[in-house]
């Protein structure tokens, strides 16, 4: 089944591809079909991830599968959450982002945060039944970057339980463990 992934997002793009690809779904980027960005305009996860789905669909006429997803930092009230990949401002880097959420944690002793993932999938753009799902990812920020893995704010985001950062994991054991891995196999089971 051929379905538009609403991003450009290269990691967003291999993880889900790792996952989905084995079970026969082919996944092309709004970009390979000359899809432009959709706005994100809103301040929650879901209304931001429809509104990618519903304008991938529209413009290609294929299902669509969209992704909003982000850090949510406890001490930071959720920050940076739904302007994760914007945390510093517009068309930033990584890094620059990772320099804002670690100087902004600076003063709190907690650390705790967790990835949050909310997948949309549309059989059509005027689906009235999209599915979600969502997945929740814990650890904690440390201020010193570890790993070459992963993208965004995993060489910061710390699993205790493993001694080691999102960014060191190898990609088949962080999509098992991820915020994307669990929505996506839920979306599955609820496809199913």
């Amino acid at each position: 089944m051929n379905i538009v992934l609403a991003s450009n997002n290269v990691g967003k793009l291999k993880e889900c591809r790792a996952i989905l690809a084995p079970l026969g779904f082919t996944l092309s980027t709004q970009s390979e079909l000359n899809v432009p960005e959709a706005p994100e305009p809103y301040g929650t996860f879901v209304e931001n991830a429809l509104t990618k789905a519903r304008h991938a669909a529209q413009l290609t006429g294929l299902p669509a599968l969209a992704d909003d997803s982000g850090l949510c930092v406890h001490a930071l009230r959720g920050a940076p959450g739904v302007r994760s990949a914007r945390y510093a401002g517009e068309n930033v880097s990584d890094a620059r982002n990772n320099q804002q959420l670690i100087a902004d944690l600076a003063l709190h002793e907690d650390k705790s945060a967790y990835y949050y993932c909310v997948l949309v999938y549309l059989r059509h753009a005027d689906d009235p039944q999209p599915v979600i799902a969502e997945g929740v990812w814990h650890g904690e920020i440390i201020a010193n970057p570890r790993g070459e893995g992963g993208f965004g704010y995993d060489p910061h985001f710390y699993l205790p339980e493993l001694g080691k950062t999102a960014a060191e994991l190898d990609p088949q054991q962080k999509n098992q463990l991820s915020h994307r891995g669990k929505a996506l196999r839920l979306l599955l089971e609820k496809l199913s």
